[in-house]
């Protein structure tokens, strides 16, 4: 239970290991960081999950993933500037009992997202 996230990277088809993200709350407008983070080997936050069940509380959170500097560091040719620098999804807590796990699919010129279980 709790909060989680996996990156894929779809231009290469693995995880997006060594990805930077970062962890906000996020209250009427205002954004405070929680936690940094790089992917692991799977493409996941190496300490598990970013909050367990007891500490996820009801509220709005964004994850901000740094792509352009990921697939930099793959040694993909960008164009400057990138199509896509840093992807930041903003999402909402409702109820704390259920998981809340947020996948991003990603390559230099594409990203989705769904809320996973």
């Amino acid at each position: 239970m709790g909060l989680s996230t996996h990156v894929l990277d779809t231009m290469h088809g693995t995880p997006a290991t060594g990805m930077a993200v970062e962890l906000y709350t996020t209250t009427g407008g205002q954004a405070t960081l929680v936690k940094s983070f790089v992917l692991n080997s799977d493409g996941r936050n190496p300490d598990g999950p970013l909050y367990d069940n007891s500490s996820l509380q009801r509220g709005t959170y964004r994850l901000v993933f740094d792509v352009a500097a990921y697939f930099a560091g793959r040694g993909v040719k960008l164009p400057e500037p990138n199509f896509l620098d840093k992807v930041s999804l903003d999402f909402g807590v409702a109820d704390t009992s259920q998981h809340y796990h947020v996948p991003l699919l990603v390559s230099p010129w594409s990203y989705s997202t769904y809320r996973g279980s």
